[in-house]
């Protein structure tokens, strides 16, 4: 079978997920200076802040399977991505310190939610001589993020 350009979109699309997760875990060392003293942050706050993805992004990828199995791959890959903006945009509009954790952390579902689906959905529409350079695309993007 032939690599065709929907099968490449396909792939790039659900590959971002991995870009955005380790996107999101080089963001936040540029930005946890200034969040420091303006939240007046001790060294403990600092550190949850920037756990708050990350925790979330275990949960997220604990618990991605269940809406992968009931409204499939790709339905599920764009709920993840909905989470991710709605993470985006919260944390660029946080009114406070727990907004910005919260939102951090709703951001980290999205992501440990791709991080499991979209390795999962590329496989499922790649032809078998082209799965495994397929998926490396997505472990390639969490490197590319970084």
């Amino acid at each position: 079978m032939k690599l065709n350009s929907a099968l490449l979109k396909s792939t790039v699309v659900a590959a971002l997920g991995g870009l955005l997760f380790g996107f999101d875990t080089v963001v936040i060392a540029g930005a946890i200076q200034p969040l420091k003293i303006l939240y007046h942050l001790s060294p403990f706050w600092e550190g949850f802040t920037v756990a708050a993805a990350l925790v979330g992004t275990v949960i997220g990828s604990l618990l991605a399977g269940i809406p992968g199995d009931s409204l499939g791959r790709r339905g599920s890959l764009r709920w993840m991505a909905i989470l991710y903006v709605l993470s985006a945009a919260g944390c660029a509009l946080a009114w406070n310190w727990s907004a910005l954790v919260l939102f951090r952390f709703i951001g980290g579902l999205g992501i440990g939610g791709s991080s499991v689906l979209g390795p999962m959905y590329i496989a499922e529409i790649s032809p078998a001589q082209w799965r495994g350079r397929l998926v490396g695309c997505f472990q390639f993007n969490v490197v590319f993020g970084i």
